[in-house]
């Protein structure tokens, strides 16, 4: 097949990570892919395998009022339909909601089929009003909409046909799939958490949660990977909390994976998710796991009490307790982590792949 994958850019993220595991799958497998980009490859934070065609239209910059908007998005489609045209692709895949408006209407008239994720849970993401009924009116001429799990798929229901919502859940990229743990250094040990340093990934609440804790276990830190709009306030807060020295701030990563496996336990304390990256890939790494019970996402993964821990969203008080529990037990950390590893039985990628190429033979019938 001639597969065209499109999404905003490749920054460092859930859905640009699945975007590059997926391309890099499917090349390797012999199919022909592009991935295209309305951002410049200057934010690409993924590496591509060298058989993808890239295409970067470098069209991201912001509209400043009415007129340019407009404008800039005419423009847009306009190189969006040239890419198509220029690529002649079998089938097209759309990553996340305000990309996949601009590709159905883009391919309007090309006579290529396009498939559409919804990449977060739409009931909790914001979107302009434009662009929520644009979405309602399109995804009606999607050959499929693809969801992550079956709550997405009823709101899917609300204004797409049954016979074109698929669930296929986010695939663990291979280098997660590991066979065991690293020994970690004597003298410490390591909370981590990994996201964007943004509100929605509740990073504030994880540092109230782990300041209680923290008086009682002097040996462990907290290590967040990531960067973000948020980062001096989270640092002010730390400060504030009185565990500055207890947080260790890396920034965006290329290997996560590393510090996965030198870590002792991973925490996701997200307001709301979509079916989250960094929970699956501290799993696939056998690490014990507790996560706030957000909207979307952590209960379709964790198996709570037998891979991993929930807490009611947004308790803090209840994410300080299980962090306690677990930093207070080795076995039960160790229980818990052995059995999180399953998790690429369910999510992994050849599991994955082979949901995609059903969609892929459907689309195409």
């Amino acid at each position: 097949m001639r597969i065209m994958l499109a999404v905003s850019s490749m920054v460092a993220g859930g859905a640009e990570r699945v975007a590059a595991t997926l391309v890099n799958h499917w090349s390797a497998i012999g199919h022909e892919v592009a991935l295209l980009t309305v951002a410049s490859t200057d934010l690409d934070f993924y590496s591509l395998d060298e058989r993808v065609t890239r295409i970067a239209l470098n069209l991201n910059r912001s509209s400043l009022n009415w007129r340019d908007f407009v404008h800039d998005n005419f423009k847009r489609l306009r190189k969006l339909r040239s890419a198509i045209r220029d690529f002649e692709p079998d089938v097209i895949l759309s990553f996340l909601d305000t990309t996949n408006v601009r590709m159905l209407l883009a391919s309007i008239g090309t006579g290529v089929p396009v498939i559409v994720e919804e990449h977060t849970d739409p009931t909790q993401s914001s979107l302009g009003g434009t662009v929520r009924l644009l979405r309602r009116l399109l995804y009606r001429r999607a050959r499929a909409v693809v969801v992550l799990h079956p709550g997405i798929a009823r709101w899917a229901r609300d204004f797409v046909g049954s016979e074109a919502i698929h669930v296929i859940p986010n695939p663990i990229s291979p280098q997660f799939h590991q066979n065991g743990r690293v020994e970690r250094a004597k003298g410490g040990h390591c909370i981590i958490a990994i996201g964007r340093l943004e509100p929605v990934k509740g990073f504030d609440m994880l540092l109230r949660a782990f300041a209680e804790p923290a008086k009682q276990h002097p040996g462990w830190t907290l290590k967040i990977i990531g960067d973000g709009s948020k980062r001096d306030q989270l640092q002010a807060l730390a400060s504030a909390l009185q565990i500055r020295d207890r947080v260790i701030w890396e920034g965006a990563i290329k290997e996560p994976e590393k510090e996965l496996l030198r870590s002792d336990l991973f925490v996701l304390s997200s307001r709301y998710e979509g079916f989250p990256m960094a929970l699956l890939e501290a799993m696939a790494c056998g690490l014990p796991v507790v996560s706030f019970d957000c909207p979307s996402g952590p209960r379709e993964i964790i198996h709570d009490g037998e891979d991993g821990l929930l807490v009611p969203p947004n308790e803090i008080g209840a994410l300080a307790t299980a962090m306690s529990r677990l930093m207070s037990s080795e076995n039960e950390r160790k229980r818990l982590g052995e059995r999180a590893a399953h998790v690429v039985d369910r999510f992994g990628l050849p599991r994955i792949a082979d949901m995609w190429a059903a969609v892929f033979e459907q689309t195409l019938r």
